[in-house]
C-alpha cells in the first residue's frame, strides 16, 4: 500500500514536471525575441516624396541591423491621418511603425477638431531620423532674388501670386498667410495632396512660389528650374550652402525659424525594450557614414538620436507650432 502510494505520487511528480515543462516551453515559444517577423513602416504620403525616399533608406539599413525584412507601405490621404490613425490604432509589439514629418503629429490637432487619434497619448516617439530643412523657391518668370524683392513683387500685384503647400496648415501655408498679414499681401493658397504634384506645378509656372523641403527642390533648383530665395532656420541649410536664410536677410520671426523633424514612431503602449532597441538600431544605421551621406545628398540633415531626445524635442516642438497653425485660422472638418 505505501509502495504503490509512493509510486503513485512519483508517477503524479513526473507528470507534473512534464506538463510544468511543456507549458514553460509553449510560453517560450510564443515569446519569440523581438523581431521574429518582417517590420512594416507606414508612411502617409504617396511615394516619391522626400518622406517616402527617408523611409526605403531607413528600412534598408535596419533590415540589416534587425535580421528582418522592413518594408515601407504607403497609406496616404487626410492630411496624413489615415497613415497616422493606421499605426495609432496597430497592435503596440514594435511591428507596425510610423515615418512622419511634423504636420499630421503637430498641426493637425489645430486643423481637426475630432481627430481619430491623439499623437500625445496613442504614439510614441521612437527617433528622429532627419531634419528636413525647407527652402523659398519661385519660377524663374518671378522678377525677385531676394525674399525682400519677392514680397515687393507680390505687392505690386496682388491677386497674382499664389504658395502652393503640401497641405492646409502646414508650413507652406502658415508663412503664405503670416506674409499676407505681415506686409500686406494679397497672395493666394494653393493646396496639393503632396510634394511632388506641388514641385511639378510650380515648375510649369501654375503656381508662382512655394516652400518645400531641400531634399524635393533641390534637383530643380540645380537644374535651374526654379531659384531659391531663402532657407528656413537658424542657419544654412548644408545642401544649399549658398541659400541665406530669411533671418540673414533680416527676417528673422519665429515662423522662418522654425525647422521639424522626420520621425519614426510607434503605438503608445509598445513595451520599453522594443522601443529602446529600435531607438538604437535607427540611432545606429543614421550614423553609418554611407546613410548620413545619402540622406544630406538628400537635402536633409541626419539627426538619428534615441527615444527620450526625440521625446524631449517633440514636447518643446509642439507648442510652437500650434501657434502658428492656429495663426491660419484654418478648420478641416
Amino acid at each position: 500500500m505505501t509502495t504503490t502510494s509512493k509510486n503513485g505520487f512519483s508517477r503524479a511528480l513526473g507528470l507534473g514536471v512534464a506538463l510544468a515543462l511543456t507549458a514553460g516551453g509553449a510560453a517560450a515559444a510564443t515569446e519569440a525575441p523581438y523581431p521574429s517577423k518582417p517590420v512594416r513602416i507606414i508612411v502617409q504620403y504617396q511615394a516619391g516624396g522626400s518622406t517616402d525616399i527617408l523611409a526605403r533608406l531607413v528600412a534598408e539599413g535596419l533590415s540589416k541591423r534587425l535580421g528582418q525584412p522592413v518594408v515601407v507601405e504607403n497609406r496616404s490621404g487626410a492630411g496624413g491621418i489615415i497613415g497616422t490613425d493606421y499605426v495609432a490604432k496597430s497592435a503596440p509589439d514594435g511591428y507596425t511603425l510610423l515615418l512622419t514629418v511634423p504636420g499630421p503629429v503637430t498641426a493637425n490637432l489645430v486643423l481637426y477638431s475630432k481627430l481619430p487619434y491623439d499623437p500625445r497619448t496613442d504614439l510614441r516617439m521612437v527617433s528622429d531620423i532627419a531634419t528636413t530643412r525647407t527652402v523659398l523657391a519661385v519660377h524663374p518668370s518671378i522678377p525677385a532674388t531676394d525674399f525682400k524683392s519677392l514680397i515687393a513683387a507680390a505687392k505690386a500685384a496682388p491677386g497674382k501670386y499664389s504658395m502652393g503647400s503640401w497641405g492646409p496648415g502646414t508650413q507652406p501655408h502658415q508663412i503664405q498667410v503670416y506674409m499676407d498679414k505681415a506686409y500686406g499681401l494679397q497672395t493666394l493658397h494653393v493646396p496639393y495632396k503632396g510634394e511632388s504634384p506641388m514641385a511639378i506645378d510650380l515648375i510649369g509656372g501654375v503656381i508662382q512660389m512655394t516652400v518645400g523641403t531641400t531634399t524635393t527642390l533641390q534637383p530643380y533648383i540645380k537644374a535651374g528650374k526654379l531659384r531659391p530665395l531663402a532657407v528656413a532656420g537658424t542657419r544654412r541649410a548644408r545642401a544649399l550652402p549658398d541659400v541665406p536664410t530669411f533671418a540673414e536677410q533680416g527676417y528673422a520671426d519665429e515662423v522662418y525659424t522654425m525647422t521639424g523633424p522626420t520621425s519614426l514612431m510607434a503605438p503608445a503602449k509598445t513595451p520599453d525594450a522594443i522601443v529602446e532597441r529600435l531607438g538604437r538600431e535607427v540611432s545606429a544605421v543614421v550614423r553609418q557614414p554611407e546613410v548620413s551621406r545619402r540622406i544630406e545628398e538628400l537635402g536633409a540633415e541626419p539627426v538619428g538620436n534615441l527615444p527620450a531626445e526625440s521625446a524631449a524635442a517633440y514636447k518643446a516642438f509642439l507648442p510652437v507650432t500650434l501657434k502658428l497653425t492656429q495663426a491660419t485660422g484654418v478648420k478641416l472638418d
